[in-house]
């Protein structure tokens, strides 16, 4: 999608910048959030949005230590990217521009600085590592993003593409 394209689709709305991070381990496992919205849950990466004055790179690396007690000295590369409109935190956005980097680490288990209580505040009630077949069985989950599972296999089949890939929803 174009910058004018974008531009456009998001003309009025209150757009907040978000970070998130594939957190995958040397078993090609990734760390998913699993986020209780009403009557739904969602599995999605973690991260969350970017401080006014803030950078990508420092909101992410504070948005891993909160959530997972993951210190990021190196970021991967930015490998997706997401428009998501649709209203957050009490209606004080009208949707969010995610931009997803790629981080590998060894297996751990996540500490969040945040502290449970803090996480289940944010709406997040688990968090676990998934394997790829895992993934691709998981038929009755739903994963932000919808191709979560596709799209990751793919990452991991051919590398990191030359330029962010724009996900869909």
């Amino acid at each position: 999608m174009s910058a004018a394209d974008q531009a456009g689709e998001t003309a009025g709305l209150r757009i907040r910048p978000s970070v998130r991070a594939l957190v995958v381990d040397e078993l090609d496992r990734v760390l998913l959030m699993r986020f209780a919205l009403g009557d739904r849950a969602i599995w999605a990466t973690p991260g969350g949005g970017v401080e006014p004055g803030e950078d990508a790179s420092a909101a992410l690396r504070r948005e891993l230590d909160e959530e997972l007690g993951l210190a990021v000295v190196d970021l991967g590369p930015r490998v997706w990217t997401r428009l998501l409109v649709t209203p957050l935190l009490d209606g004080a956005w009208d949707g969010q521009r995610e931009d997803f980097w790629l981080i590998r680490t060894r297996a751990f288990a996540p500490a969040p600085r945040l502290g449970w209580d803090g996480l289940r505040a944010e709406g997040v009630h688990e968090v676990r590592w998934w394997t790829p077949d895992e993934l691709a069985a998981a038929t009755d989950v739903t994963f932000a993003p919808r191709r979560l599972p596709a799209l990751l296999s793919r990452l991991l089949a051919d590398g990191p593409p030359d330029e962010p890939l724009d996900t869909g929803e």
